[in-house]
């Protein structure tokens, strides 16, 4: 199974500038969940913002159930984090014997607690809004001038949403899995999401390459679903007008590639003989997501970042930028800079 279109697909406006070294210190990626809702006031959990440092999710879920006496199922959290940065995340527990105030303060060397409030539901994974990232890019040798030329681009026309190659896990180990693997039964139930997931990755991160290479992956055509920017919501597009066209451009609405499942992807025309010859030539992965039961899904193809800023720290690149949910901030950087692909990042 070719596994380029997911680790090293192609990118879209030029060539890495330079190169850099990511995440030497945990301090140069910091991440921040925004959640786009208020705490409740009221209810049966407690809402926590923790801050942890070279820490991953799952184990600050872990130490916080032990904290309150609950399962750690009980714990809930939007989604991943990464493990080498700083982050910002949001947590809930149940209400228990102790008060928001008794969580504030409370951690470890690797998280503590900022806020506490009360709240009156459990954190659903994908409940966020999106995230905001600082990230410094170290040993990076490039002028101002062609630094701030090509974070014009991006902010004008954004890049394309790939999942990153961390996705597929390391040297795409989940890709590898894949291999001869027809009966998503034959999968350990804590494998089994990875796998599902890098499936349909390849499958969307091939389409995706198309797209790119012949250059319609940041204008809509006939038969394209048009995703509204920072929604789920998307529509067909049977025929392309002035108004579509400049909310297109605008990075208001942004045509969609599929997350595969059963059936036939919903799109039309040329879009559809697209996606339906890329996805033949991955009839293995189709077929396990299709017998997995999932349902076919569209994504958006383009990543439009937000608040896009720069700025220098001795001989390092400081980026700063906010991306809804389900986007990587390595999608956006490796639009400038030709970074080492041995890392570990949740979109989430």
């Amino acid at each position: 199974m070719p596994a380029d279109p997911a680790l090293d697909p192609p990118r879209a406006h030029g060539a890495p500038l330079c190169g850099g070294r990511l995440r030497a210190e945990p301090e140069d990626f910091l991440v921040e969940e925004l959640l786009g809702f208020e705490a409740a006031g009221t209810g049966q959990h407690v809402l926590l913002k923790v801050r942890k440092r070279n820490a991953n999710t799952q184990w600050i879920a872990r130490e916080l159930a032990r904290a309150c006496a609950c399962r750690p199922g009980d714990v809930g959290y939007a989604g991943l984090k990464d493990r080498r940065a700083v982050a910002m995340q949001w947590f809930t527990v149940p209400q228990s014997r102790l008060s928001p105030n008794d969580w504030v303060g409370m951690g470890s060397a690797e998280y503590e607690v900022l806020e506490a409030h009360r709240h009156s539901r459990k954190l659903p994974r994908g409940a966020l809004a999106g995230n905001r990232f600082v990230i410094r890019v170290r040993d990076a040798e490039i002028d101002d001038a062609s630094l701030a030329s090509r974070l014009e681009v991006i902010g004008t026309r954004g890049v394309p949403n790939y999942f990153g190659p961390q996705r597929f896990g390391r040297g795409g180990a989940n890709l590898k899995r894949l291999s001869g693997l027809e009966d998503p039964r034959a999968l350990r139930p804590d494998e089994r999401g990875f796998i599902l997931s890098a499936a349909r990755s390849l499958i969307f991160n091939a389409v995706l390459a198309e797209r790119v290479a012949d250059g319609s992956w940041e204008r809509l055509e006939p038969g394209d679903l048009a995703n509204l920017d920072g929604s789920g919501s998307h529509f067909g597009v049977d025929a392309l007008d002035e108004t579509l066209a400049a909310r297109c451009a605008g990075l208001d609405i942004h045509p969609t590639g599929p997350l595969w499942g059963g059936g036939s992807p919903p799109g039309g025309g040329r879009v559809l003989e697209l996606e339906q010859r890329v996805a033949a030539g991955l009839g293995a992965a189709c077929e396990l997501v299709t017998r997995a039961g999932m349902e076919q899904e569209r994504r958006s193809l383009r990543l439009a970042p937000r608040d896009l800023r720069w700025g220098r720290e001795a001989e390092s690149i400081v980026v700063e930028f906010r991306l809804g949910r389900g986007a990587y901030a390595t999608t956006v950087l490796r639009e400038i800079f030709a970074l080492d692909a041995d890392y570990d990042e949740s979109s989430t």
